[in-house]
C-alpha cells in the first residue's frame, strides 16, 4: 500500500498529493543537464493528485520533450515531474512534502541520466551525492 503524503510549493498556491511507492527509498537525484541545473532531491510516487492551484502550474518539456515537469507559476518551485523511465510513475521534488527536507537523507544516488537508456545509453546510478550534518 502506498504512503498518501500531502505537498506544496512554497508560497502555497499549489497544493498536492502524493503516493510513495517505495517511502523514501527511491531518493534520488539525476546528473542530465535540466537536473543539474534544478538541483532537487526527487521521490518516486505511484500518484499525484493536485488538490489546488492547478491553473497555477506552469509545464516545461525539453529535449525528447516526453516528460511534463510541473513548477508553480507564482514562486517558481519545481514541483513534480512524470518519470521518462516509467510514466506510470512521477518524481516529486521532496522539499514540497510537508515535515520533508532534501537534507533529511545522508545519502542519495545520483542516476545517470546523461545516459539514459531511452537515448541509447546505460543509464543506471552516476555517483552518490553526500550530505553530512555538522
Amino acid at each position: 500500500m502506498p504512503d498518501k503524503m500531502s505537498a506544496q510549493c512554497h508560497c502555497g498556491a499549489v497544493a498536492f498529493t502524493v503516493e510513495l511507492i517505495d517511502g523514501f527509498d527511491s531518493v534520488r537525484r539525476c546528473n542530465c543537464s535540466f537536473c543539474r541545473m534544478r538541483g532537487a532531491v526527487v521521490v518516486y510516487a505511484a500518484g499525484v493528485e493536485v488538490t489546488e492551484g492547478r491553473s497555477q502550474l506552469t509545464e516545461y518539456r525539453f529535449n525528447s520533450r516526453e516528460v511534463a515537469h510541473y513548477f508553480c507559476s507564482v514562486c517558481g518551485i519545481y514541483t513534480f515531474h512524470q518519470s521518462r523511465s516509467d510514466p506510470e510513475k512521477f518524481g516529486v521534488n521532496v522539499a514540497c512534502i510537508k515535515g520533508i527536507s532534501p537534507f533529511d537523507f545522508t545519502s542519495v544516488i545520483v542516476s545517470d541520466g546523461n545516459n539514459h537508456p531511452k537515448d541509447g545509453g546505460k543509464g543506471g546510478v552516476a555517483g552518490y551525492l553526500s550530505y553530512v550534518p555538522k
